[in-house]
């Protein structure tokens, strides 16, 4: 096998299939990526077996062929080679030569006959903007269960319908939800991506309106977008009804604006991450809401003027959730719909329904 590429774009889809490159393998071959070559150019596979990615790039081959090169040594070669284009030779013993300027390197690789193949995956498919997607993911993510003592929670939850999709993500503390408008497909579709997975897929999906298709099978879902095509393996399980856990009413709704709410408890985290508890306390009382923390250190209070209906309220909060969910947002400003000091607080938009978020309150007996 020989050809030759840019290294530039070389260096690129490293970095797009390199996300799927499996670490301290049982099976070697996993740690290596895939070179073959293809009508349109040179195709690069990787796959953890949990999740695999391909991309093409163009490529001039003087001998067509297959190899399995080990990828962490490739990339790093790849990254550090001078600009232009490089040549690859492998040999029938599966020795690698890369030249490039004035650099030769020389690396050994594996037969790539016991590589696996990525899994087919037919079923349900539609499109969406790319940008879309990314959003959705990135600003549900952050509320995946950390604990694998319930795996389904270590995922996201997609519920894709013919006019409208879901991402749900929960760990029992907090929860966070983003909808949006799309053409769906004709059937319902219900799945759990691992939360690995869609990072790595949200770091590849590009910040435009450039569509990417989904298609979801029984155990798999498969993402393509130009010549990059990714598979997913889901997560088995029943996820929460999340549903039953959304409280309808409210007896308290406060609107406030983010970067104030933001700003005051940033400051109240400082003392508040020197206590053992992490906490930090909402007071509601009538138009103004006191935000306080307090530790053995010392304490700190700020005043935020505020929209309120309903009952004046003392509640607590470990700060971590509730500035997550703040960072997720990007609204001037909020409501947030309580109903006592020991239910869970709802974070929603002033208009429209595209987001929920759900957090938790810590008891605290003096409040």
């Amino acid at each position: 096998m020989r050809f030759s590429c840019d290294v530039n774009d070389l260096n690129t889809s490293l970095s797009i299939v390199s996300r799927a490159l499996a670490v301290r393998s049982p099976k070697p071959i996993l740690e290596g990526i895939l070179f073959e070559s293809c009508e349109q150019g040179l195709r690069l596979t990787c796959t953890d077996l949990a999740l695999g990615i391909e991309t093409i790039i163009p490529a001039t081959f003087i001998e067509e062929g297959r190899t399995v090169l080990p990828g962490k040594l490739l990339c790093e070669i790849v990254r550090k080679l001078p600009g232009g284009m490089c040549d690859i030779t492998v040999s029938d013993r599966m020795q690698a030569t890369i030249r490039c300027a004035s650099v030769r390197t020389t690396i050994s690789g594996f037969d790539p006959m016991e590589y696996p193949e990525l899994p087919e995956v037919a079923g349900s498919s539609f499109a969406m903007p790319q940008n879309t997607l990314r959003d959705m993911i990135g600003r549900t993510l952050f509320a995946i269960a950390v604990d694998e003592s319930r795996p389904i929670l270590t995922g996201c939850l997609m519920e894709i319908e013919k006019s409208e999709m879901r991402v749900v993500a929960l760990d029992g503390f907090r929860l966070a939800l983003r909808k949006e408008n799309i053409e769906g497909p004709d059937q319902p579709v219900s799945a759990v991506v691992g939360g690995k997975v869609l990072g790595d897929i949200a770091k590849i999906l590009a910040d435009t309106e450039d569509s990417v298709s989904l298609t979801f099978s029984r155990s798999h879902v498969q993402l393509n977008m130009g010549a990059t095509h990714i598979v997913a393996r889901l997560l088995e399980g029943e996820f929460i009804r999340y549903r039953q856990i959304l409280p309808q009413e409210w007896q308290t709704r406060v609107a406030v604006r983010r970067s104030e709410l933001g700003s005051a408890i940033d400051r109240a985290s400082l003392i508040a991450r020197e206590g053992k508890s992490n906490l930090v306390c909402f007071k509601i009382d009538g138009e103004t809401l006191d935000v306080t923390s307090n530790s053995e250190n010392g304490d700190m209070e700020e005043k935020i003027a505020v929209t309120t209906e309903g009952k004046d309220l003392t509640i607590a909060f470990n700060v971590r959730y509730i500035t997550d969910v703040l960072k997720a947002l990007s609204d001037d400003e909020v409501f947030m719909r309580f109903n006592s000091n020991v239910s869970p607080c709802v974070i929603c938009p002033t208009e429209g329904d595209g987001y929920l978020y759900l957090v938790l309150p810590v008891r605290v007996f003096n409040s």
